[in-house]
């Protein structure tokens, strides 16, 4: 059985108890970028049907939530924090390095040579606990001088230039030209769509 991410973070945050393996260590592991997904599902079905389920016990990609605006639109999406990288708790040792090694997608561990180095129990808790409390933010692919549309309140299908981004307000100037002039507004970044 796999546990779900807030399972896994409420444990995670508590301290370790006892009767647990202290072997047990989180390790970085590198995919193809894109394929974080597919190397998650890919590993715990391998963990299943090779039996090393007292081995390698869970396998997190970190993400966190992040609004998207596409077409106007408000949308929620699970953005990855670390692309390209999927995070295993596991024992280390020749069968459980075997088994995600040579699982599709994996191009290896994080470590120096060939030696995987585990992550810091603090490291770890940091980004679960981030996974658990992040709030979701919008995102942000607008940068100064970037050409948009207004598509929402009093300047609706006015085209401007962006003069400035406030990604922590979720707030954008742009430059509008009205009466023959240039003139900064204040928008939200719903009320813009990138040209």
């Amino acid at each position: 059985m796999v546990m779900d991410e807030e399972t896994l973070v409420a444990e995670q945050t508590e301290e370790t108890p006892a009767g647990v393996d202290e072997r047990r260590k989180w390790y970085v592991i590198h995919t193809y970028s894109g394929y974080e997904n597919k190397v998650k599902t890919n590993l715990e079905h391998r963990v299943d049907s090779m039996g090393v389920r007292d081995k390698i016990f869970q396998v997190v990609i970190p993400t966190e939530e992040e609004i998207e605006i596409r077409d106007g639109q408000r949308r929620m999406v699970q953005k990855k924090v670390f692309p390209g990288y999927v995070l295993v708790e596991m024992l280390m040792d020749d069968d459980s390095w075997y088994v995600v090694r040579n699982t599709p997608g994996v191009t290896g561990f994080v470590g120096s040579g060939n030696k995987p180095t585990p992550l810091e129990d603090a490291e770890v808790k940091k980004i679960l606990k981030q996974m658990k409390v992040a709030p979701a933010r919008p995102r942000i692919d607008l940068q100064k001088g970037h050409r948009v549309k207004v598509v929402d309140g009093p300047f609706t299908d006015f085209i401007g230039v962006v003069d400035d981004v406030n990604p922590e307000k979720a707030k954008v100037r742009v430059m509008v030209s009205f009466f023959g002039r240039e003139t900064p507004v204040e928008l939200d970044f719903l009320q813009v769509q990138r040209l």
